[in-house]
């Protein structure tokens, strides 16, 4: 990579990072100052508005933009839980924003993040403990069910943790038993954010990230074990159609 041309992505994403925990501060302190109290369908709208910028600051300083390929379902369909790649921290800020609303399954150590971990609270994310997976496994199905049946779709990323961009992860069952459970559909989510924006790396590269949203699947007396096999490897399958 040319000398001057690397200097000057370092420079962009810098100023991007800056930028973007500008945002998160400013939304995150003014978001429960001012919409705290309010019911989630009021508050979330206000902090996805951040997720927006976020994604609007991303493509003025680093040249990177979004293509679509599907769409979201209609509202009036119900909530469903969704089943995404996971890459890097592009997916939750564009996934919160399309998707919503949406309660998050995170670990449970970004939670107490000052700031992002304050926003992540504010939108009813589910934060789980990692080192424990069958309780972390508990809490996600109590919480889920309890958010599914308030109309509130759920983002799950199956894999666990970020894989590096062309790599795949083990496709855990859990969100397909929650849908199973709650008699809700399956969102298959594919992407290939992370041939921009590294999950360990800081600098961003411009260009296009694709965004592939699938059918909604049916989980009416299905498996667990082979819905989350049939989503992963429709989300693999799309992924390696991506650039």
């Amino acid at each position: 990579m040319n000398p001057l041309y690397r200097l000057l992505l370092i420079l962009r994403s810098a100023l991007f990072f800056s930028v973007l925990a500008l945002i998160i501060a400013f939304t995150s302190v003014s978001g429960i100052l001012f919409t705290g109290f309010l019911p989630f369908p009021i508050r979330g709208r206000y902090f996805v508005l951040g997720n927006r910028l976020i994604l609007l600051s991303l493509r003025i300083i680093c040249g990177v933009r979004t293509e679509v390929i599907g769409q979201v379902p209609d509202a009036k369909l119900g909530p469903y839980v969704a089943l995404a790649k996971h890459q890097t921290q592009w997916e939750t800020f564009y996934l919160q924003w399309a998707l919503f609303p949406v309660t998050t399954v995170v670990k449970r150590e970004l939670l107490s993040v000052p700031f992002f971990g304050w926003g992540l609270r504010a939108m009813n994310a589910i934060g789980i403990d990692r080192s424990n997976p069958r309780a972390a496994m508990r809490q996600t199905l109590e919480q889920g069910l309890r958010r599914l049946s308030e109309g509130c779709n759920l983002l799950i990323f199956p894999e666990g943790t970020r894989v590096r961009h062309g790599q795949r992860g083990k496709y855990a069952r859990g969100g397909a038993g929650i849908a199973i459970k709650a008699g809700v559909p399956i969102l298959p989510i594919a992407h290939n954010a992370g041939r921009l924006w590294p999950s360990k790396g800081l600098i961003i590269q411009p260009g296009t990230i694709t965004v592939h949203i699938g059918e909604l699947i049916n989980t009416d007396g299905g498996d667990a074990k082979q819905l989350a096999e049939q989503a992963g490897e429709w989300i693999e399958a799309r992924c390696a159609e991506m650039p």
